[in-house]
Protein backbone atom coordinates (compact mmCIF):
# COMPACT_ATOMS: atom_id res chain seq x y z
CA UNK A 1 0.00 0.00 0.00
CA UNK A 2 1.36 3.35 -0.99
CA UNK A 3 1.82 6.04 1.74
CA UNK A 4 -0.46 8.95 1.64
CA UNK A 5 0.59 12.43 0.60
CA UNK A 6 0.16 13.75 4.18
CA UNK A 7 2.50 11.14 5.61
CA UNK A 8 5.16 12.00 3.03
CA UNK A 9 4.98 15.68 3.95
CA UNK A 10 5.41 14.98 7.66
CA UNK A 11 8.44 12.78 6.98
CA UNK A 12 10.14 15.40 4.84
CA UNK A 13 9.52 18.35 7.26
CA UNK A 14 12.66 19.03 9.46
CA UNK A 15 12.41 18.74 13.23
CA UNK A 16 12.52 22.03 15.24
CA UNK A 17 15.99 22.91 16.65
CA UNK A 18 16.57 24.04 20.28
CA UNK A 19 17.75 27.63 20.58
CA UNK A 20 19.84 28.57 23.63
CA UNK A 21 19.59 32.04 25.37
CA UNK A 22 23.23 32.79 24.53
CA UNK A 23 22.65 32.40 20.82
CA UNK A 24 19.71 34.77 21.09
CA UNK A 25 21.86 37.40 22.83
CA UNK A 26 24.63 37.05 20.25
CA UNK A 27 22.22 37.39 17.38
CA UNK A 28 20.80 40.55 18.99
CA UNK A 29 24.30 41.96 19.42
CA UNK A 30 25.17 41.31 15.78
CA UNK A 31 21.92 42.93 14.74
CA UNK A 32 22.81 46.07 16.76
CA UNK A 33 26.21 46.19 15.11
CA UNK A 34 24.64 45.94 11.68
CA UNK A 35 22.10 48.67 12.49
CA UNK A 36 23.62 51.67 14.29
CA UNK A 37 21.61 53.07 17.17
CA UNK A 38 22.54 56.71 16.38
CA UNK A 39 22.13 58.81 13.28
CA UNK A 40 25.05 61.27 13.75
CA UNK A 41 27.28 61.09 10.69
CA UNK A 42 30.98 60.42 11.34
CA UNK A 43 33.35 63.27 10.50
CA UNK A 44 36.94 62.33 9.73
CA UNK A 45 39.74 64.32 11.41
CA UNK A 46 41.39 66.99 9.32
CA UNK A 47 45.17 67.13 9.79
CA UNK A 48 46.51 70.64 9.38
CA UNK A 49 49.58 70.88 7.21
CA UNK A 50 52.87 72.00 8.78
CA UNK A 51 53.73 75.49 7.56
CA UNK A 52 56.83 76.01 9.72
CA UNK A 53 60.29 76.22 8.21
CA UNK A 54 63.72 75.68 9.65
CA UNK A 55 64.92 73.29 12.33
CA UNK A 56 62.59 72.08 15.09
CA UNK A 57 62.56 74.02 18.38
CA UNK A 58 64.84 73.08 21.22
CA UNK A 59 63.39 70.78 23.90
CA UNK A 60 62.20 72.56 27.06
CA UNK A 61 64.78 72.94 29.79
CA UNK A 62 64.02 73.15 33.53
CA UNK A 63 64.38 76.61 35.00
CA UNK A 64 67.64 77.31 36.81
CA UNK A 65 65.79 78.67 39.83
CA UNK A 66 63.20 75.88 40.00
CA UNK A 67 63.98 75.27 43.69
CA UNK A 68 63.58 78.95 44.59
CA UNK A 69 60.34 79.21 42.63
CA UNK A 70 59.01 76.14 44.41
CA UNK A 71 59.89 77.62 47.79
CA UNK A 72 58.27 80.90 46.82
CA UNK A 73 55.12 79.09 45.80
CA UNK A 74 55.01 77.22 49.10
CA UNK A 75 55.54 80.46 51.01
CA UNK A 76 52.59 82.07 49.22
CA UNK A 77 50.44 79.04 49.94
CA UNK A 78 51.39 79.25 53.62
CA UNK A 79 50.47 82.94 53.70
CA UNK A 80 47.08 82.22 52.13
CA UNK A 81 46.47 79.44 54.65
CA UNK A 82 47.35 81.74 57.55
CA UNK A 83 44.93 84.36 56.25
CA UNK A 84 42.13 81.79 56.02
CA UNK A 85 42.83 80.59 59.55
CA UNK A 86 42.86 84.19 60.80
CA UNK A 87 39.47 84.84 59.22
CA UNK A 88 38.01 81.74 60.85
CA UNK A 89 39.49 82.67 64.22
CA UNK A 90 38.11 86.19 63.88
CA UNK A 91 34.65 84.77 63.35
CA UNK A 92 34.89 82.45 66.37
CA UNK A 93 36.62 84.67 68.95
CA UNK A 94 37.22 88.31 67.95
CA UNK A 95 39.21 89.25 71.09
CA UNK A 96 41.60 86.32 70.86
CA UNK A 97 42.00 86.85 67.13
CA UNK A 98 42.93 90.49 67.67
CA UNK A 99 45.60 89.51 70.20
CA UNK A 100 47.08 86.84 67.92
CA UNK A 101 46.92 89.19 64.95
CA UNK A 102 49.23 91.58 66.77
CA UNK A 103 51.77 88.78 67.14
CA UNK A 104 51.56 87.99 63.45
CA UNK A 105 52.44 91.53 62.43
CA UNK A 106 56.11 92.31 62.15
CA UNK A 107 56.81 95.33 64.34
CA UNK A 108 60.19 96.15 62.76
CA UNK A 109 61.05 97.32 59.27
CA UNK A 110 64.85 97.24 59.16
CA UNK A 111 67.56 95.19 60.85
CA UNK A 112 70.98 96.72 61.50
CA UNK A 113 74.25 95.78 63.23
CA UNK A 114 75.66 98.43 65.59
CA UNK A 115 78.78 98.47 67.73
CA UNK A 116 77.82 99.44 71.26
CA UNK A 117 80.33 99.59 74.13
CA UNK A 118 82.90 97.40 72.40
CA UNK A 119 80.48 94.70 71.20
CA UNK A 120 78.27 94.08 68.17
CA UNK A 121 74.50 94.19 68.62
CA UNK A 122 71.66 93.37 66.22
CA UNK A 123 68.95 96.05 66.31
CA UNK A 124 65.40 95.59 65.07
CA UNK A 125 64.86 99.24 64.17
CA UNK A 126 65.75 100.77 67.55
CA UNK A 127 65.25 97.64 69.66
CA UNK A 128 68.30 95.46 70.42
CA UNK A 129 67.96 91.71 70.02
CA UNK A 130 67.54 90.00 73.39
CA UNK A 131 67.98 86.52 74.79
CA UNK A 132 64.60 84.72 74.79
CA UNK A 133 65.05 83.40 78.35
CA UNK A 134 67.24 85.82 80.28
CA UNK A 135 66.10 88.91 78.29
CA UNK A 136 69.70 90.11 78.16
CA UNK A 137 70.90 91.93 75.07
CA UNK A 138 72.66 89.58 72.65
CA UNK A 139 76.19 90.93 72.35
CA UNK A 140 78.68 89.47 69.88
CA UNK A 141 82.45 90.08 70.18
CA UNK A 142 83.70 92.74 67.77
CA UNK A 143 86.03 90.18 66.18
CA UNK A 144 83.02 88.31 64.76
CA UNK A 145 81.40 90.69 62.25
CA UNK A 146 80.29 87.86 59.95
CA UNK A 147 78.40 86.22 62.79
CA UNK A 148 76.61 89.47 63.61
CA UNK A 149 75.74 90.03 59.96
CA UNK A 150 74.36 86.48 59.67
CA UNK A 151 72.21 87.08 62.76
CA UNK A 152 70.82 90.25 61.17
CA UNK A 153 69.99 88.41 57.95
CA UNK A 154 68.24 85.66 59.91
CA UNK A 155 65.95 88.18 61.63
CA UNK A 156 65.41 90.17 58.48
CA UNK A 157 63.94 87.04 56.85
CA UNK A 158 61.33 86.58 59.58
CA UNK A 159 57.81 87.71 58.71
CA UNK A 160 56.40 87.98 62.24
CA UNK A 161 57.45 87.76 65.90
CA UNK A 162 55.54 84.51 66.10
CA UNK A 163 58.09 82.89 63.78
CA UNK A 164 60.85 83.77 66.25
CA UNK A 165 59.39 81.16 68.63
CA UNK A 166 60.13 78.37 66.14
CA UNK A 167 63.64 77.05 66.64
CA UNK A 168 64.06 75.80 63.08
CA UNK A 169 63.61 79.37 61.78
CA UNK A 170 66.29 80.91 64.04
CA UNK A 171 69.01 78.22 64.28
CA UNK A 172 71.90 80.69 64.42
CA UNK A 173 70.23 82.76 67.13
CA UNK A 174 69.76 79.61 69.20
CA UNK A 175 73.41 78.71 68.77
CA UNK A 176 74.60 82.17 69.81
CA UNK A 177 72.35 82.08 72.86
CA UNK A 178 73.80 78.69 73.74
CA UNK A 179 77.29 80.19 73.74
CA UNK A 180 76.11 83.09 75.90
CA UNK A 181 74.53 80.65 78.37
CA UNK A 182 77.85 78.79 78.66
CA UNK A 183 79.69 82.07 79.27
CA UNK A 184 77.18 83.15 81.95
CA UNK A 185 77.41 79.77 83.68
CA UNK A 186 81.21 79.93 83.67
CA UNK A 187 81.11 83.44 85.14
CA UNK A 188 78.72 82.32 87.87
CA UNK A 189 80.94 79.33 88.69
CA UNK A 190 84.08 81.49 88.77
CA UNK A 191 82.48 83.92 91.20
CA UNK A 192 81.52 81.13 93.58
CA UNK A 193 83.81 79.66 96.21
CA UNK A 194 84.74 76.58 94.19
CA UNK A 195 85.59 78.35 90.94
CA UNK A 196 86.45 76.39 87.79
CA UNK A 197 84.13 75.57 84.91
CA UNK A 198 80.39 75.62 85.21
CA UNK A 199 77.98 72.71 85.19
CA UNK A 200 76.94 73.41 81.59
CA UNK A 201 80.53 73.07 80.43
CA UNK A 202 80.99 69.84 82.37
CA UNK A 203 77.83 68.35 80.89
CA UNK A 204 78.91 69.21 77.34
CA UNK A 205 82.37 67.71 77.93
CA UNK A 206 80.79 64.53 79.29
CA UNK A 207 78.52 64.29 76.26
CA UNK A 208 81.21 64.80 73.60
CA UNK A 209 83.54 62.31 75.29
CA UNK A 210 80.97 59.57 74.76
CA UNK A 211 81.31 60.16 71.02
CA UNK A 212 85.06 59.52 71.17
CA UNK A 213 84.51 55.80 71.73
CA UNK A 214 81.78 55.57 69.08
CA UNK A 215 83.13 58.03 66.52
CA UNK A 216 81.79 57.31 63.05
CA UNK A 217 85.26 57.96 61.64
CA UNK A 218 86.74 55.15 63.76
CA UNK A 219 84.08 52.52 62.99
CA UNK A 220 85.43 50.66 59.96
CA UNK A 221 83.47 48.23 57.83
CA UNK A 222 84.68 44.62 57.44
CA UNK A 223 86.85 43.75 54.42
CA UNK A 224 84.89 43.04 51.22
CA UNK A 225 83.66 39.46 50.83
CA UNK A 226 84.22 37.21 47.85
CA UNK A 227 80.47 36.97 47.17
CA UNK A 228 80.09 40.77 47.15
CA UNK A 229 82.51 41.94 44.44
CA UNK A 230 83.14 45.61 43.80
CA UNK A 231 82.72 47.29 40.42
CA UNK A 232 85.89 47.74 38.43
CA UNK A 233 87.91 50.68 39.72
CA UNK A 234 85.73 51.16 42.84
CA UNK A 235 87.16 51.60 46.32
CA UNK A 236 85.82 49.50 49.17
CA UNK A 237 84.05 51.19 52.06
CA UNK A 238 86.73 50.04 54.48
CA UNK A 239 89.52 51.59 52.40
CA UNK A 240 87.64 54.89 52.13
CA UNK A 241 87.06 54.99 55.89
CA UNK A 242 90.65 54.04 56.68
CA UNK A 243 92.13 56.68 54.36
CA UNK A 244 89.94 59.47 55.79
CA UNK A 245 90.61 58.43 59.39
CA UNK A 246 94.36 58.29 58.93
CA UNK A 247 94.41 61.81 57.50
CA UNK A 248 92.34 63.36 60.31
CA UNK A 249 93.94 61.39 63.13
CA UNK A 250 97.40 62.24 61.83
CA UNK A 251 96.59 65.95 61.92
CA UNK A 252 95.06 65.83 65.42
CA UNK A 253 97.81 63.76 67.01
CA UNK A 254 100.50 66.06 65.64
CA UNK A 255 98.87 69.50 65.99
CA UNK A 256 96.16 69.31 68.65
CA UNK A 257 96.87 66.36 70.97
CA UNK A 258 100.58 65.50 70.57
CA UNK A 259 101.48 62.01 71.68
CA UNK A 260 97.88 60.82 71.94
CA UNK A 261 97.14 57.39 70.48
CA UNK A 262 93.82 57.15 68.66
CA UNK A 263 92.87 53.79 67.13
CA UNK A 264 89.75 52.41 65.41
CA UNK A 265 87.10 51.43 67.93
CA UNK A 266 85.20 49.05 65.63
CA UNK A 267 87.11 46.92 63.15
CA UNK A 268 86.61 43.63 61.39
CA UNK A 269 83.79 41.44 62.66
CA UNK A 270 83.56 42.94 66.16
CA UNK A 271 80.15 44.13 67.35
CA UNK A 272 80.98 46.19 70.45
CA UNK A 273 83.33 49.19 70.16
CA UNK A 274 86.31 49.29 72.45
CA UNK A 275 87.11 52.31 74.61
CA UNK A 276 90.28 54.37 74.41
CA UNK A 277 92.77 54.24 77.24
CA UNK A 278 92.32 56.54 80.20
CA UNK A 279 95.33 58.74 79.39
CA UNK A 280 93.90 59.59 75.98
CA UNK A 281 90.51 60.37 77.47
CA UNK A 282 92.01 62.70 80.08
CA UNK A 283 94.01 64.65 77.49
CA UNK A 284 91.05 65.07 75.17
CA UNK A 285 88.69 66.02 78.00
CA UNK A 286 91.16 68.59 79.33
CA UNK A 287 91.38 70.15 75.87
CA UNK A 288 87.57 70.32 75.61
CA UNK A 289 87.27 71.92 79.05
CA UNK A 290 89.80 74.60 78.02
CA UNK A 291 87.79 75.86 75.04
CA UNK A 292 86.07 79.23 75.10
CA UNK A 293 82.30 79.45 75.37
CA UNK A 294 81.94 80.13 71.64
CA UNK A 295 84.23 77.24 70.69
CA UNK A 296 82.51 74.85 73.08
CA UNK A 297 79.06 75.68 71.70
CA UNK A 298 80.38 75.19 68.17
CA UNK A 299 81.98 71.86 69.10
CA UNK A 300 78.70 70.66 70.59
CA UNK A 301 76.84 71.55 67.40
CA UNK A 302 79.43 69.82 65.20
CA UNK A 303 79.54 66.64 67.30
CA UNK A 304 75.76 66.25 67.30
CA UNK A 305 75.54 66.99 63.57
CA UNK A 306 78.30 64.64 62.41
CA UNK A 307 77.89 61.92 65.08
CA UNK A 308 81.59 62.08 65.83
CA UNK A 309 84.15 64.09 67.77
CA UNK A 310 87.21 63.96 65.50
CA UNK A 311 85.66 65.61 62.44
CA UNK A 312 84.14 68.40 64.55
CA UNK A 313 87.48 69.04 66.27
CA UNK A 314 89.24 69.14 62.90
CA UNK A 315 86.80 71.76 61.60
CA UNK A 316 86.95 73.76 64.85
CA UNK A 317 90.74 73.91 64.85
CA UNK A 318 90.74 75.00 61.22
CA UNK A 319 88.44 78.00 61.66
CA UNK A 320 88.71 79.06 65.30
CA UNK A 321 90.07 82.55 65.88
CA UNK A 322 91.75 81.32 69.06
CA UNK A 323 94.85 79.15 69.41
CA UNK A 324 93.32 75.74 70.03
CA UNK A 325 96.18 73.80 68.44
CA UNK A 326 99.80 73.47 69.44
CA UNK A 327 100.95 75.30 66.31
CA UNK A 328 98.59 78.23 66.80
CA UNK A 329 97.55 80.77 64.22
CA UNK A 330 97.57 79.91 60.53
CA UNK A 331 100.07 77.11 60.98
CA UNK A 332 97.63 75.05 63.03
CA UNK A 333 94.85 75.84 60.67
CA UNK A 334 96.62 74.61 57.59
CA UNK A 335 98.38 71.62 59.06
CA UNK A 336 101.81 73.21 59.33
CA UNK A 337 102.21 74.27 55.72
CA UNK A 338 101.70 77.61 54.06
CA UNK A 339 98.05 78.68 53.96
CA UNK A 340 98.32 79.91 50.36
CA UNK A 341 99.49 76.54 49.00
CA UNK A 342 97.27 74.08 50.89
CA UNK A 343 93.51 73.93 50.68
CA UNK A 344 91.73 74.65 53.92
CA UNK A 345 89.57 72.07 55.64
CA UNK A 346 86.05 73.46 55.23
CA UNK A 347 82.39 72.57 55.46
CA UNK A 348 82.44 70.29 52.40
CA UNK A 349 85.34 68.25 53.74
CA UNK A 350 83.76 67.92 57.19
CA UNK A 351 80.44 66.85 55.66
CA UNK A 352 82.14 64.20 53.54
CA UNK A 353 83.92 62.85 56.62
CA UNK A 354 80.63 62.57 58.51
CA UNK A 355 78.84 60.79 55.66
CA UNK A 356 81.46 58.45 54.17
CA UNK A 357 79.26 55.36 54.44
CA UNK A 358 76.12 57.13 53.20
CA UNK A 359 77.95 58.55 50.19
CA UNK A 360 79.47 55.16 49.41
CA UNK A 361 76.11 53.38 49.59
CA UNK A 362 74.22 55.99 47.58
CA UNK A 363 76.96 56.02 44.97
CA UNK A 364 76.46 52.30 44.50
CA UNK A 365 72.70 51.91 44.95
CA UNK A 366 71.32 55.42 44.41
CA UNK A 367 69.81 57.91 46.83
CA UNK A 368 66.27 58.39 48.07
CA UNK A 369 64.73 61.66 46.96
CA UNK A 370 63.72 64.10 49.72
CA UNK A 371 65.70 62.05 52.24
CA UNK A 372 69.40 61.77 51.41
CA UNK A 373 69.53 65.12 49.62
CA UNK A 374 67.79 66.91 52.51
CA UNK A 375 70.10 65.35 55.10
CA UNK A 376 73.08 66.30 52.97
CA UNK A 377 72.15 69.99 52.88
CA UNK A 378 71.16 70.06 56.55
CA UNK A 379 74.55 68.63 57.55
CA UNK A 380 76.32 71.39 55.63
CA UNK A 381 74.07 74.01 57.19
CA UNK A 382 74.98 72.89 60.70
CA UNK A 383 78.70 72.74 59.99
CA UNK A 384 78.44 76.19 58.41
CA UNK A 385 76.93 77.58 61.60
CA UNK A 386 79.90 76.11 63.52
CA UNK A 387 82.32 77.97 61.22
CA UNK A 388 80.43 81.25 61.64
CA UNK A 389 80.35 80.86 65.41
CA UNK A 390 84.06 80.19 66.01
CA UNK A 391 85.70 82.19 63.22
CA UNK A 392 86.69 85.82 63.48
CA UNK A 393 89.38 88.37 62.88
CA UNK A 394 91.26 87.78 66.12
CA UNK A 395 94.34 85.59 65.91
CA UNK A 396 94.21 85.34 62.08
Amino acid sequence: MKPSTRALRLAIRPKPQYTSPNSTILSSTFACQRHRIHTTPTTPAVVSPIHGTGPPPEPPQPAADSASSRLERRRKQAEVLEKVQAIRQQAKNPKKAAKEGALRRRFWKHVHVHEVDGALEVHLDARPLRHPTTKKIVRVPPSKPLLAAALAVEWDLLLSPQQATRQHLIPLTSLVCRALDIADDDAAAASSAGGGGGSVRANIARMVMRYLDTDSLLCWAPPPRSYDPLPEGAVSLRDAQKRAAEEVVGFLTSRVWPGVRIEPVLDGETLMPRAHDEATRQIVRGWVMGLSAWELAGLERGVLAGKGLLGAVRLLVEWSEGFVGTGGGDGAATGGGSGAEEKRFGVEEAARLASIEVDWQTGRWGEVEDTHDVEKEDLRRQFGSLVLLVSGTGGR
